[in-house]
């Protein structure tokens, strides 16, 4: 493969685990919005979409159960916006392998 076929790849997939990560954001917060609306670098909280703690306790436990990692308490700025969850996301599940 070459590089432009590998950059194209690794877009794709981050393309596909962002779009994920809206669909779980409005699928389990119940939100009444198309996941297409949700900017990557939106803030998921405050100003943002408006979410609040009990939210982002609803939100961890769906990425953790979804992607199997574990975000802890003291490390809440993982849900900055949907690019940071999904940084997140890949160093922690290569970390694993």
């Amino acid at each position: 493969m070459n590089t432009y076929e590998a950059g194209f790849a690794q877009a794709a997939e981050r393309m596909a685990l962002t779009s994920k990560i809206k669909e779980i954001i409005v699928q389990r917060l119940d939100m009444d919005i198309d996941p297409a609306f949700i900017t990557d670098d939106q803030p998921i909280f405050g100003r943002g979409l408006g979410l609040d703690s009990i939210d982002a306790l609803e939100l961890l436990v769906a990425i953790e159960d979804e992607f199997g990692v574990t975000i802890f308490d003291d490390n809440m700025a993982v849900f900055g916006s949907v690019n940071k969850v999904a940084d997140y996301i890949v160093s922690n599940t290569k970390a694993a392998s």
